[in-house]
């Protein structure tokens, strides 16, 4: 029995915008992931990208629940030694929002080089609007 290879044509990937008001972190990144693997299509190929295009913005009104505000802590290492830095939730939301998204997702695509491929077609922006007007973004809704 021989395995079907879709064919991923890459003129037919879509645009979509999900507004993050009030959405929790989790549940959005989840959805995204799926947009962005292509796991919403009928020729979802594992070791193929494709997915569609994800513009997410008000990142900075991205909930998130419990006492992951104060404290959870994301953690970089800049390869000194003692170089350990720890951000909570809430410092990053200041300084930096879409990392909150980003780093959400980048934690529920593949570790390899198709998951880094996957993350280039997210865009993130903090407030309401972006620039990507031009491709005619079709909102999606979030099962919440």
């Amino acid at each position: 029995m021989k395995t079907h290879l879709p064919k991923v044509n890459l003129d037919q990937r879509k645009w979509h915008v999900i507004d993050a008001d009030g959405v929790v972190l989790g549940r959005l990144a989840v959805q995204v992931a799926d947009v962005l693997r292509g796991k919403n299509k009928p020729v979802y190929t594992p070791h193929l990208d494709a997915g569609d295009f994800v513009v997410v913005v008000n990142a900075d009104k991205v909930r998130v629940t419990g006492k992951k505000e104060t404290d959870k802590e994301y953690m970089t290492y800049s390869g000194w030694k003692g170089g350990e830095k720890y951000t909570t939730v809430g410092q990053m939301r200041e300084r930096h929002p879409e990392m909150l998204i980003h780093r959400a997702v980048r934690g529920m695509v593949p570790k390899n080089r198709l998951g880094r491929q996957l993350l280039t077609k997210l865009k993130v922006f903090k407030g309401a609007t972006h620039p990507h007007t031009a491709q005619q973004p079709a909102p999606l809704a979030i099962v919440k």
